[in-house]
């Protein structure tokens, strides 16, 4: 049996991809939890359940924007129906923006990073959270970011966004503490995974921020935030709640 306590566990794991999520959603698989690999993109999303399943694991696959409730929904409802409830929900999916300074931020670019990394993973832990109650217990992983940290490390929406992940963490931590149920994210640096920032080189924010960029140091591997995010969530943090944890090889010590 595996050590981490989620053998047997069911697991919602959003972004699941590429990047940290697919490199999650395999982990916990490996360590023989039940994954719903939940993903905008379907022939990825596919790619990781065929994994998982290959390798003698059981996943299921929705598609879909997590900023609608309907596919938040049935994100739920499908892990509930597939799985016999809700054990962890990973907090993962997210998108960059521009490196754009206040100033230059249009309300497309604002609108779009903060309903992705932030509304969506509110509307989503909102939907589990009932079937962790009833169950009275239940862990939930957010993805932040050094970003969530300092102002250095992102433009405007991306800051604001993860910021407010950060926020989110600490409130269900403190709001569920006595129900079984622990929050907690990690705030990854520099890591290599497929996620674009179309920063436009001319603007002032790229420019503002490339000094501080330069001090993130090593580019941590995916797998690395991965084994992260499966320790938080297992047994072995049993009393580790509402912390956010640096995985950034010392970037926000600098």
């Amino acid at each position: 049996m595996s050590s981490t306590g989620l053998q047997g566990r069911s697991v919602v794991v959003t972004g699941a991809g590429s990047g940290i999520g697919r490199a999650t959603a395999l982990r916990f698989a490996q360590e023989g939890a039940k994954v719903l690999v939940a993903d905008l993109n379907k022939e990825n999303t596919e790619q990781v359940v065929t994994a998982i399943e290959t390798a003698g694991g059981i996943a299921r696959a929705v598609v879909g924007d997590l900023s609608d409730q309907q596919v938040v929904d049935q994100v739920v409802a499908t892990a509930v129906d597939a799985f016999g409830g809700l054990d962890v929900l990973v907090n993962n999916a997210g998108i960059m923006d521009r490196m754009s300074a206040l100033a230059d931020t249009d309300d497309a670019e604002w609108h779009r990073v903060i309903q992705v990394n932030l509304t969506a993973p509110f509307l989503l832990t909102r939907a589990a959270l009932p079937h962790m109650l009833a169950a009275g217990r239940g862990a939930i992983v957010f993805t932040a970011s050094e970003s969530s940290l300092r102002g250095s490390a992102a433009g405007a929406a991306y800051t604001a966004a993860k910021h407010g992940v950060a926020g989110l963490t600490k409130s269900l931590a403190v709001m569920y503490r006595n129900e079984g149920i622990r929050t907690n994210a990690i705030a990854p640096g520099a890591t290599a995974t497929a996620i674009q920032v179309d920063a436009r080189a001319e603007a002032h924010g790229p420019g503002a921020l490339r000094p501080y960029l330069g001090l993130a140091g090593n580019v941590a591997t995916a797998e690395e935030q991965a084994a992260a995010i499966l320790f938080l969530a297992s047994d072995a943090a049993s009393n580790i709640n509402g912390a956010i944890l640096p995985v950034d090889n010392g970037w926000s010590a600098v």
